[in-house]
């Protein structure tokens, strides 16, 4: 039987990482297509052609972008282990800090690895407010669903294998300023789902400087 499910991915971005996480918590076997961002394929393209970007989902030829969106259809689709509550007002919470996490955390780390100085400084000040808040919200549970691994875990937890390319790069270290949020990491990580799809951080830390010379960052 053919794979029905395709990932169009890039290994070290935290959007294809929170699929990856998906479809592992799921059960789900997929097909994962490592995509080169500077020679899309025709795949990318077609399937993705308003944004052209990753991660793309393709579950019987009909694709699904953006990762948020992605993460929702693989818990509608596939309805064991939900990683959204049942009650209304508890799954609108979660979207809530979902989107919270898109909108601030990832341009915050671009402050960090892309600046210098003083605005280098005020980006790590940004990135750790960003971090305190969410560390308010997790509080002394487990995990941000509670007892249980849910949505907001698998939409935060990505980033933390960015942590030591940005502590390298920022020469600070995350803990100091919230240590709640490297337990609550560290507990994800003994998920197998998360354990599989979030890459050596060395590695990461490795192509960010390769990625660092070619946009001319020193």
């Amino acid at each position: 039987m053919a794979i029905e499910v395709i990932l169009l991915d890039f290994w070290p971005s935290p959007f294809g990482m929170r699929c990856r996480i998906a479809l592992h918590e799921k059960g789900v076997e997929f097909e994962y297509k490592d995509e080169n961002l500077r020679n899309k394929s025709e795949l990318l393209l077609k399937m993705n052609p308003v944004h052209k970007k990753i991660p793309v989902l393709v579950h019987n030829d009909k694709p699904v972008c953006e990762s948020l969106i992605i993460v929702q259809y693989i818990d509608e689709v596939w309805s064991n282990n939900p990683l959204l509550p049942s009650d209304p007002y508890e799954r609108a919470q979660a979207r809530f800090w979902a989107d919270y996490v898109e909108k601030k955390l990832y341009d915050a780390t671009r402050k960090v690895w892309t600046t210098k100085g003083e605005e280098q400084e005020a980006g790590k000040k940004e990135f750790i407010e960003h971090l305190t808040i969410l560390e308010k919200q997790l509080g002394d549970k487990p995990f941000f669903g509670g007892d249980s691994f849910g949505y907001v875990d698998v939409t935060l937890i990505p980033f933390y294998s960015w942590f030591y390319a940005l502590e390298t790069e920022g020469k600070f270290t995350i803990e100091e300023s919230n240590p709640k949020i490297i337990e609550w990491a560290k507990r994800c990580m003994q998920r197998e789902s998360v354990a599989k799809a979030l890459p050596d951080e060395k590695k990461v830390h490795g192509f960010l400087l390769e990625l660092k010379k070619m946009l001319g960052i020193e």
